[in-house]
C-alpha cells in the first residue's frame, strides 16, 4: 500500500484479502489485484490479511456480521458454542480445531473449505469413535478424558462422584464439559504384599519379629473401590492384627514349632475380612522369625547340646551293638572248637600279610632241627608221593 499525490494505491495478493477504511471506518473488502482510488483528503487506509486456512480475530468478525452482514457471510464462518457444546473444525477435509463451549471462531472460507461439526456434550458422556480420530487429545485435556486399560485391568468410570460403569480392556475417552469425569484402573493379577519386620511380645514375654508375605487379587474392584480408598494399606494393616493374635498367645517354642498353623490363623483371620473388600487372599506365609540376640545365642547352644547329645547316644548304640556282636561270636567259638581254629587261622592270615620277609635259621652245630632236616623232610615227601606211572 502506497500513497502519492492524491492518489491511493494497494496491491493485494491471490491468498489475500484487504479491509478498506475510510476515516477508520470500514468502507468495503478489497479482492486480488490492485486498487487505485482518487483521496486527495487522505482519508483511505487498508489492512491486508492472510486467507488461507486462517481465521479472523472473533471481535472483529461479530462487529462485521453485525455492519455489514452481507460480507461476513460471503467470506467467514462464524462458530459459536453454547456451554455445553463444542465443535470440530475442518479446514480442506483436515481437522484442525477444537472449538470449547462459550466460544466464539471465525474462519475465512474464501480460499479453504470449512466444515463445523458441534457436539452437544449435555446428551453425549462417550467420545465417538469417529472424534477421536479428529481430536488432538493431547492438546485436549480439559475437555476431554481417556485412558488405555490393559488385558490384566479393569477400568472404573466415575462422574462427579458417582461410579458409572465398569470399562473393559481397550482405549475409551469421555467429555467432561460441565461434569467432573475419573477413570481408575484396578489391577486385576495376583499381587504379593510384604509385611516388614514388626516386634511382638510372645506368651512367655520373648520380643519377636515376623516377616510375613500375603498374596492378594481384587475380585470385585467396584466394592473394593468403594470400601477403602487404600485397599492395600487395609490387608497391611489386617495381617499386622492376625499375627500379633497369633503370636500372643503362644510360647516361643510353641511359635517355632507350629509356623504352619500360625500361616492358617492369619489367612483364616485376614480372608474373612478382605471378602468385604472385595479381595481374595492367596497364600499367606511366614518368611522370617527374627529373635534378640541373648535369645538367639541360647538357642545355638541348645540346638549344639542336643546335637552332641545325640551324637553321644548314636556311638553308645554302636557300643552296645559291637559288644553284644562280640560276645555271641565268643559263645559260638566256645561250643564250636573248629571256629575258634578258624578265627585263628584268619588272625595268622592277617599277621602273615604284614610280615615283609622270612628269615630261616640252620640251628648251628646243636644237632637241631634246621635246614638239613627240612630238606630231608622235604625229600622224604616227594619219594613217599605214589609214582602215577
Amino acid at each position: 500500500m502506497r500513497k502519492f499525490g492524491f492518489w491511493f494505491d494497494i496491491t493485494v495478493r491471490d491468498d489475500e484479502r484487504a479491509f478498506l477504511y475510510r476515516d477508520g471506518r470500514f468502507e468495503r473488502l478489497l479482492a486480488p489485484g490492485r486498487t487505485i482510488a482518487f483521496d486527495p483528503l487522505r482519508q483511505l487506509s487498508a489492512e491486508i490479511v492472510k486467507v488461507v486456512r486462517t481465521e479472523l480475530n472473533a471481535e472483529r468478525a461479530l462487529l462485521l456480521q453485525r455492519t455489514h452482514r452481507a460480507v461476513a457471510e460471503q467470506n467467514l464462518e462464524l462458530v459459536q458454542t453454547s456451554p455445553t457444546e463444542v465443535a470440530i473444525v475442518s479446514l480442506d477435509g483436515t481437522p484442525r480445531h477444537l472449538v470449547p463451549p462459550n466460544s466464539t471462531r471465525a474462519f475465512w472460507r474464501v480460499l479453504t473449505a470449512v466444515d463445523i461439526e458441534v457436539i452437544d456434550t449435555a446428551d453425549e458422556l462417550r467420545v465417538a469413535k469417529q472424534h477421536i480420530n479428529r481430536i488432538d487429545l493431547a492438546n485436549a485435556t480439559k475437555l476431554v478424558v481417556f485412558a488405555i486399560v490393559d488385558a490384566h485391568e479393569t477400568g472404573l468410570l466415575t462422574v462427579d462422584g458417582e461410579l458409572k460403569e465398569r470399562l473393559s480392556p481397550g482405549f475409551h475417552a469421555f467429555w467432561q464439559i460441565g461434569r467432573t469425569v475419573k477413570i481408575a484402573k484396578v489391577d486385576m493379577r495376583p499381587q504379593p504384599l510384604e509385611v516388614t519386620a514388626q516386634e511382638i511380645l510372645t506368651k512367655d514375654r520373648v520380643a519377636i519379629r515376623i516377616t510375613l508375605t500375603a498374596f492378594i487379587k481384587v475380585t470385585d474392584p467396584e466394592k473394593a473401590t468403594k470400601a477403602a480408598a487404600d485397599v492395600a494399606g487395609t490387608l497391611y494393616r489386617l495381617v499386622q492384627f492376625a499375627i500379633r493374635e497369633a503370636v500372643a498367645t503362644r510360647t516361643l517354642d510353641e511359635i517355632l514349632a507350629a509356623r504352619d498353623t500360625i500361616d492358617r490363623e492369619v489367612q483364616t483371620f485376614v480372608a474373612e475380612r478382605a471378602a468385604d473388600l472385595g479381595v481374595e487372599i492367596g497364600a499367606i506365609g511366614v518368611k522370617d522369625i527374627i529373635l534378640p540376640g541373648d535369645v538367639r545365642e541360647l538357642l545355638n547352644k541348645v540346638v549344639e547340646a542336643e546335637r552332641l547329645a545325640k551324637a553321644n547316644l548314636i556311638r553308645r548304640q554302636e557300643e552296645t551293638a559291637a559288644t553284644r556282636s562280640l560276645l555271641n561270636t565268643a559263645k559260638l567259638m566256645e561250643d564250636n572248637p573248629l571256629l575258634l581254629r578258624l578265627k585263628e587261622l584268619e588272625a595268622l592270615e592277617k599277621l602273615v600279610e604284614k610280615v615283609g620277609r622270612i628269615d630261616l635259621h640252620t640251628g648251628g652245630n646243636g644237632g637241631g632241627a634246621g635246614l638239613d632236616a627240612l630238606l630231608q623232610n622235604l625229600y622224604r615227601l616227594s619219594r613217599e608221593k605214589p609214582d602215577n606211572t
